[in-house]
């Protein structure tokens, strides 16, 4: 089957509606009060995916589980990122509202079973069904988007529903805590239930209906078609080295700390609201200049930073408040790099977004798992081995890059 061919960056071309085969209208107020509908969503989702770490425990005590127990219902949750691409698909074959609806309203049912039945297989169900959940409607958003704003302004748009990310750490994290501690470990749950659906209703309205992309694929011809482009799969690579060199500080961070300064409690929870306003401010600076740098060189620049920021640990990391301001530093450019990569995939392979954009969300996951499988044994051999390891991973994402620029 013959893909749809890429516009060049910047020109402004636009690419087919799904199912119409006619070009989309620049984006206008409709786009807008959609993107902030997609913000709002996201840090709905994605609240309830960051809050199990803060309260893990208080989840564990709940149900009546130990920490073991509860771990093994996040192994299960990592898991289903890497099934992500096959569920997604479904976004390019009935069409990215559909796909949207669906992850929603997994989310919801998740979040509902827990209300209804407060038991640990409750709640570990719901956490797997609530991830999955947000792994369909977050690649469908995106190749929604994908589909209707032109690339040389997709970086902006793409960025503030990122905001979803780091907001759910710093203004739904203490909302669900507050809660927490006034009515137990229970009380998010109907809140996200309600919200869930009044977000289906909502996207309902909202979202015009559509169908399949253009040119239809079936599932397998999807893969096919991700699993033989070299550009798709030298940016998945970029995502995942880049996720894995992330991982590396990002798992030992707090063991770090706790052995260099003492002050775990203190120290780990300054590194939290350090952790948040970096996130906050790298999904800040792809808006303002990812489009005017260009989706490549963007994160070119943001893994090249990202290595001096590691490096930096090294010797900012001999006080407390230079540990801080290096982790600062390493998360704000890891954040860049991250949000830079999400709208060069979304036009990598027009005519199987959505599936390419799952895998993307599976390419991270397995990273991640990469790096939780290296850090502790790098981190045994001494701090400086967690810095090469980062740095290391930083520059195979770089080689990388180099191919993926062929297609851009």
């Amino acid at each position: 089957m013959k893909q749809t061919s890429l516009p060049r960056p910047g020109t402004g071309t636009t690419t087919p509606r799904p199912g119409t085969g006619t070009t989309t209208p620049r984006p206008g107020t409709g786009t807008t009060t959609q993107v902030i509908a997609f913000t709002i969503t996201r840090v709905i989702l994605n609240t309830l995916h960051r809050m199990v770490y803060p309260f893990l425990a208080v989840l564990a005590r709940g149900v009546g589980v130990d920490i073991i127990s509860m771990s093994y219902a996040l192994t299960a949750r990592s898991l289903v990122g890497t099934v992500g691409p096959f569920a997604a698909t479904v976004a390019d074959r009935r069409g990215r509202r559909f796909g949207m609806l669906l992850g929603i309203g997994l989310f919801t049912l998740g979040t509902a079973i827990v209300v209804f039945w407060p038991t640990f297989p409750a709640l570990a169900l719901s956490i797997i069904l609530s991830t999955l959940g947000k792994y369909i409607f977050d690649p469908s958003m995106q190749a929604y988007l994908g589909d209707r704003i032109p690339y040389a302004r997709r970086g902006r748009t793409m960025a503030v529903t990122e905001f979803g990310w780091s907001l759910a750490f710093i203004l739904g994290i203490p909302l669900m805590g507050f809660l927490i501690a006034r009515n137990g470990w229970m009380a998010p749950f109907p809140l996200f239930v309600l919200l869930g659906c009044i977000i289906f209703i909502a996207l309902s309205f909202l979202l015009p209906k559509d169908g399949p992309s253009a040119i239809v694929h079936g599932p397998s011809s999807n893969f096919r078609l991700v699993l033989t482009s070299v550009p798709a799969l030298a940016g998945l690579a970029v995502g995942l080295l880049a996720s894995a060199g992330n991982e590396v500080v990002n798992l030992i961070f707090g063991v770090w700390l706790e052995d260099a300064f003492g002050l775990q409690i203190a120290a780990l929870g300054a590194a939290s609201a350090v952790i948040g306003l970096s996130e906050l401010g790298g999904e800040g600076l792809v808006a303002a200049f990812v489009d005017r740098l260009g989706k490549p060189r963007a994160i070119g620049l943001g893994l090249a930073a990202n290595c001096l920021a590691a490096l930096a640990l090294l010797f900012l990391g001999r006080t407390e408040a230079g540990a801080l301001v290096g982790l600062f530093f390493f998360y704000i450019t890891f954040e860049f790099t991250l949000v830079s990569i999400i709208p060069l995939m979304t036009e990598l392979l027009p005519s199987a977004r959505a599936t390419l954009m799952a895998f993307n969300v599976a390419a991270l996951s397995l990273g991640r798992a990469l790096g939780d499988l290296l850090a502790p044994r790098l981190y045994g051999l001494g701090f400086w081995f967690i810095v090469l390891g980062a740095v290391g991973f930083n520059l195979l994402a770089l080689a990388a890059l180099r191919k993926v620029k062929t297609a851009i």
